[in-house]
C-alpha cells in the first residue's frame, strides 16, 4: 500500500449487506486506518490528494463510496442512520477491529452515526464542516449555490468550499487541479443518490427538543475543523458541537469556507496527525 497515492491507488470492491462497496486503500500499513466519509453528491474522486496523501504518510487511508453512491451498488438510503449502518457493514467487511473516522459535511453526519452505532469500532473522530441533528439551516446558502449554473461545472466547488477573497479563490483553483484524478475515475453520482441525500438532510435538520442529547453520549476524542465563514453548514454549529461533545476540540481556519481543510491542507494534515497520534 505504501507505493500508492490518491492518483495511483486502484479501486477495489468489498461485499456487505448485499452491497458491492467501491473503495481505495493506501498509506502506511500496521496503523489504525482512517476511513473518509464524503460530502453531498461527492465520490472518492472529490477528496483532496494534498490531504489524503499527507495523512497516508503516517497511517492507512481508506476512501469509499457508500451504498448507491458512484461506484458502489445498491440504492442510496434516504436517512443518515441507514447510511451509517451501511458504512459500519463496509468497515467490518474489511475485517478491521478498530478505525478512526473522518466525516466532511454530510459525511460528518454519517461519521457520527457510525460512532453511535458501533462505539467500540471507532477510536477517534474528525468532523469537518458539519453539524448535528436538528441544526438550524435557515442561514445556509446551499440551495442557491447548488442551483446556480456554472460555465465550468468544477467552479461550483469554488463557491461551496472557498470564500470570495482572492487568496481563498486561488486556493480553490489549486484544489480543483489537484483533485482531478486522471485514470480509473469513479462513476458519476446518480439522480437517485442526489434525491436520497437531499431527503436525508431534510430529516436530519428537522427541529427537535432533544437535538443535542445524543452528543453527550459520544465520549471518544473528537477533532472539529471548520472555516471562519461556512456558508453551507453555518460555522456556529461547529461551536455547538464542541460545547456538547464531552471530549472535543475545535479549530477554525481564517478566511475560509466549507472546505477549510482544502484551503489549508498542510496545516490540516499537521493538526489531524497530532490529534490522531496523541
Amino acid at each position: 500500500m505504501t507505493e500508492y497515492t490518491y492518483d495511483t491507488v486502484p479501486t477495489q470492491f468489498a461485499e456487505a449487506n448485499g452491497i458491492r462497496f467501491a473503495y481505495r486503500r493506501f498509506g502506511k500499513p500496521g496503523t489504525v486506518p482512517l476511513v473518509f466519509n464524503q460530502h453531498y453528491t461527492g465520490s472518492m474522486d472529490y477528496w483532496d490528494p494534498a490531504v489524503t496523501d499527507g495523512l497516508a504518510k503516517t497511517r492507512e487511508v481508506i476512501l469509499f463510496d457508500n451504498a448507491g453512491v458512484a461506484g458502489s451498488s445498491g440504492e442510496t438510503p434516504a436517512s443518515f442512520p441507514e447510511m451509517g449502518a451501511n458504512a459500519v457493514a463496509f468497515i467490518r467487511a474489511l475485517g478491521l477491529p478498530q478505525v478512526d473516522v473522518l466525516g466532511f459535511s454530510i459525511g460528518g453526519f454519517v461519521a457520527q452515526e457510525i460512532t453511535l452505532q458501533a462505539p467500540h469500532l471507532v477510536r477517534k473522530l474528525i468532523l469537518v464542516g458539519t453539524g448535528y441533528r436538528g441544526n438550524d439551516m435557515s442561514e445556509s446558502q446551499s440551495n442557491a449555490i447548488f442551483s446556480e449554473q456554472y460555465d465550468n461545472p468544477e467552479h461550483l466547488w469554488l463557491k461551496v468550499h472557498f470564500t470570495p477573497s482572492e487568496t481563498s479563490q486561488a486556493a480553490g483553483h489549486a484544489f480543483i487541479e489537484r483533485k482531478l484524478r486522471r485514470e480509473d475515475r469513479d462513476a458519476t453520482v446518480t439522480e437517485q443518490t442526489i434525491a436520497a441525500q437531499g431527503e436525508a438532510i431534510g430529516k436530519h435538520v428537522a427541529p427537535r427538543a432533544d437535538a443535542l442529547d445524543y452528543l453527550k453520549t459520544m465520549t471518544l476524542p473528537v477533532l472539529i475543523v471548520q472555516g471562519s465563514n461556512d456558508v453551507i453548514i453555518p460555522t456556529k454549529h461547529s461551536y455547538t458541537l464542541q460545547q456538547n461533545l464531552p471530549n472535543a476540540q475545535l479549530i477554525l481556519y481564517p478566511d475560509s469556507n466549507h472546505g477549510s481543510f482544502y484551503q489549508y491542507p498542510k496545516l490540516f494534515v499537521a493538526h489531524a496527525t497530532t490529534f490522531l497520534n496523541a
